[in-house]
């Protein structure tokens, strides 16, 4: 049996998964030439393959992605029409982008960046702070999407005093740490009663500008918008409107529909946006547990047990 390992294949790991499993060929393969020369006879592969490198495989049976978000690999025709069982890596991520989440509520509402400005000016000034600083228990989050990132986020906003609210694609009743999960039909009305609302959903043909100029006039001036996910969600161009007319208050964004972030977008010159470079997962132990669940998942398939997080590449996620 022959395995691609094109991504988290640093030294360390790939001997552990030599030692644990030494009738497995493993094989690291970066660079695209030679994850396609290397796919051919390959049963799995781990990594993010494009179209061109996903073709030239001739017996592959189960591709891993290292990440939560597969919708570039679903739109791989080829793919989405096979039978190749694609699996993801839930779980390593939720935590930090929900801490990362909370980071940007109080940033906002503790007026971080004018702090930090005044701290690199040497400049004390007590009462411009004063009755400006916002106590965020008792406010109202609304979360687009329950899954594992908006339910660690949930989870936080709860413990601050929050009161949480979210809709969701395929809704269930709500754990005592949210006040109510509805469907997709009343995301409008969710929009309009936040004070902050988070993108948690995955990125679909569904979700893709789900959140248009016409659902961004529904927010309060008051609220701020918190895209955690996936860019293209939001439509940039009407949020970007939003933003600079401020007819919100704000928005955090780890994730933009294209990335880098172009040097010249308006974006980076708004004073009421906290954008981060897709960073918000980036920890140690996230890096460490997907590493994790690859290897369990390959003692799995030996083993002929279940895979974990089996994918639906017709949904998407």
């Amino acid at each position: 049996m022959k395995i691609v390992l094109a991504s988290l294949a640093d030294d360390a790991f790939v001997a552990d998964l030599r030692e644990s499993f030494p009738d497995v060929e493993f094989t690291v393969a970066t660079a695209s030439e030679d994850q396609a020369r290397e796919i051919v006879d390959a049963d799995a592969f781990f990594g993010m393959p494009d179209r061109e490198v996903f073709v030239a495989a001739d017996r592959l049976r189960w591709l891993h992605c290292p990440g939560t978000g597969v919708d570039k690999l679903v739109a791989i025709p080829e793919l989405a029409a096979s039978d190749v069982v694609l699996t993801n890596a839930h779980g390593p991520h939720t935590a930090p982008m929900a801490d990362h989440v909370m980071s940007i509520i109080l940033g906002f509402t503790h007026r971080i960046h004018d702090m930090m400005e005044d701290q690199r000016n040497r400049h004390w000034e007590t009462p411009k702070y004063d009755r400006t600083i916002v106590q965020i228990g008792g406010s109202t989050m609304g979360i687009l999407a329950l899954g594992g990132i908006g339910m660690a986020v949930a989870r936080r906003a709860n413990a601050f005093g929050m009161n949480v609210y979210a809709v969701d694609k395929r809704p269930y009743p709500a754990p005592p740490e949210v006040k109510d999960i509805w469907g997709l039909g009343r995301l409008d009305e969710l929009l309009a009663m936040s004070d902050w609302f988070v993108i948690a959903a995955p990125f679909t043909t569904e979700s893709h500008g789900m959140i248009d100029a016409r659902r961004l006039a529904l927010m309060k001036p008051s609220s701020h918008l918190i895209v955690i996910s996936r860019g293209g969600i939001v439509n940039e161009d009407a949020l970007l409107d939003t933003l600079q007319q401020k007819r919100i208050a704000g928005a955090g964004i780890d994730a933009f529909e294209v990335e880098p972030l172009p040097s010249d977008s308006p974006f980076w010159d708004l004073d009421n946006v906290i954008i981060s470079p897709h960073s918000s997962a980036l920890t140690p132990q996230m890096w460490s547990g997907r590493q994790q669940i690859f290897k369990e998942n390959l003692r799995r398939w030996l083993a002929n047990e279940p895979f974990l997080y089996v994918c639906d590449k017709e949904a998407g996620f």
